[in-house]
């Protein structure tokens, strides 16, 4: 614990001259780079130590660990993911949700898995898909899309934990996530102290990567976007990270239901906003469509001129894929625990509609238009890449893109602060001055990432991301038999008509 508030101590003296002394923030952004670079680099080759294919090839330990318990759960439950999406589709859409009758929890169904959506469908679906065909090549395409079909079952366990144990606290607030289950339900079964080991594990590394992923990376990106679209000057970032900061103060103070309130409204608008300007690329090149899925297919196994060929290619997929859909991460089980429910496994079964349409629907036409416009044999990556792409088509989509990164970082940002509050206050106490101090933090990093280099917070996301899901995984698989009781459960209940639809 000293350490952690050691360095968020140090991070945030260095971000009050950035705001000051507007002079010296070229200074200030070198030192906070060489910071992270210092003390996180190797937290992130420890991460990402793997297994030496050939000469500058690695597959990380933590990439197949991911998928590995993605296929064992779609194995375990029954390939859940396909045979019930029918029913998962009527349980976000309220149809077994009783009008009569107040369930325990601050959201409906649909704004959990909105807020959920809006802490995946980000920049992981635009900057991390440039990312992963700038280096895997076309070919990482298809194992974004393996990722995410399994990642499905991995999202339907791991939420349904989340409700079952999660703790609802007398003002009607709810507190819930894999810290919650992992220290709870492991003490059920005897194992307290390997629960709570488990479970302060995975909250250190939720709050580092709400300050990574969900906060800095998406600052970072779109400052980055903010650059090339108008031309700002690049060391103007802690200007953006600035109004950002405000913006999601504003939100955030509310706490979760001012947090779903807003993002039921603006995931909807910024995904069909970004689909409908990608369907019109599509569209525009329909006669390209199928040599792009061919480059997809082909690229996947062989990889040519790919360092390290299909693996290159798999490893790069796998990656972005988790970075964007977080299944396995545990982060989206903290978002559904908030709904209102008594029934455990219907938030599973409306959690594993994620990974598809984050995944499957909007990285894969963010692939295809990069593939399309030709521009991935560049020097392009990440954003900058991605915006390339659309411009190709038309001038104008490059600042309909921008507007797309705006929306989809302050989402990002908001979901995301609110996973590192609930990891924040289970590790240092419910209250209002805990919340408030992590609140603070939290909007000062977002001034951070906007300054410092993309290198630097990206390695530092994946690191803290792919750290969770250590911990995470490790209870999914001692605690999975619960899931598969629940589900028997209600699925025995629903034929019976015991459980019955009321819309």
């Amino acid at each position: 614990m000293k350490i952690i508030k050691n360095v968020l101590f140090y991070i945030t003296m260095l971000c009050i001259p950035s705001i000051s002394f507007a002079e010296e923030i070229v200074g200030i952004d070198q030192k906070i780079d060489q910071f992270f670079t210092t003390y996180f680099g190797w937290f992130a080759s420890t991460i990402f130590y793997g297994i030496k294919i050939e000469d500058g090839v690695t597959f990380p330990l933590i990439v197949g660990w991911l998928l590995v318990a993605a296929i064992v759960f779609t194995f375990y439950f029954g390939f859940i993911q396909f045979r019930k999406v029918g029913l998962a589709l009527d349980i976000v859409r309220g149809k077994f949700s009783n009008p009569e009758k107040k369930e325990p929890g601050e959201v409906s169904h649909f704004q959990a898995l909105t807020t959920a959506l809006s802490g995946t469908v980000g920049l992981g679906n635009i900057a991390g898909v440039g990312v992963a065909i700038a280096i895997g090549g076309a070919g990482a395409t298809f194992w974004m899309i393996v990722c995410g079909l399994f990642g499905m079952a991995s999202k339907f366990t791991e939420c349904t934990l989340g409700v079952k144990y999660r703790n609802e606290n007398p003002d009607g607030t709810v507190s819930g996530g894999p810290m919650y289950y992992l220290s709870k339900a492991f003490k059920e079964k005897g194992h307290a102290k390997i629960g709570r080991i488990l479970a302060i594990g995975f909250a250190i590394m939720t709050i580092f990567a709400a300050l990574g992923a969900g906060n800095m990376f998406q600052g970072n990106q779109a400052n980055a976007m903010i650059v090339q679209t108008f031309g700002v000057d690049a060391g103007y970032g802690w200007v953006t990270g600035i109004i950002f900061a405000i913006l999601v103060a504003g939100v955030i103070i509310g706490g979760m239901p001012s947090i779903g309130s807003v993002t039921s409204k603006l995931v909807p608008f910024m995904a069909t906003l970004y689909l409908g300007m990608a369907v019109i690329v599509l569209i525009s090149h329909y006669d390209q469509i199928g040599a792009a899925f061919e480059q997809i297919f082909i690229g996947a196994f062989t990889g040519a001129g790919v360092a390290g060929g299909f693996i290159g290619a798999l490893i790069q997929g796998l990656k972005r894929a988790t970075f964007s859909n977080e299944a396995g991460v545990g982060s989206a089980a903290i978002a559904h625990s908030a709904v209102k429910t008594k029934e455990p496994i219907t938030e599973g079964f409306v959690s594993l509609l994620e990974p598809f349409i984050d995944t499957v629907v909007i990285c894969t036409m963010t692939a295809l238009v990069i593939i399309i416009s030709g521009m991935n044999t560049g020097e392009l990556s990440g954003v900058t890449l991605t915006a390339a792409a659309f411009s190709e088509t038309s001038f104008i989509f490059e600042y309909i893109l921008a507007l797309a990164v705006i929306m989809f970082a302050f989402s990002t940002m908001i979901s995301w602060s609110y996973y590192g509050l609930k990891a924040w206050t289970y590790l240092f106490g419910e209250g209002k001055t805990t919340e408030i101090v992590y609140k603070g933090i939290f909007c000062l990093f977002v001034i951070v990432g906007t300054s410092i280099s993309f290198s630097a917070v990206i390695d530092f996301s994946d690191a803290a991301m792919f750290a969770m899901s250590i911990f995470n995984i490790i209870g999914l698989y001692y605690l999975m038999p619960i899931v598969k009781e629940e589900l028997k459960s209600f699925i025995a209940r629903v034929d019976s008509g015991e459980i019955k639809k009321y819309k």
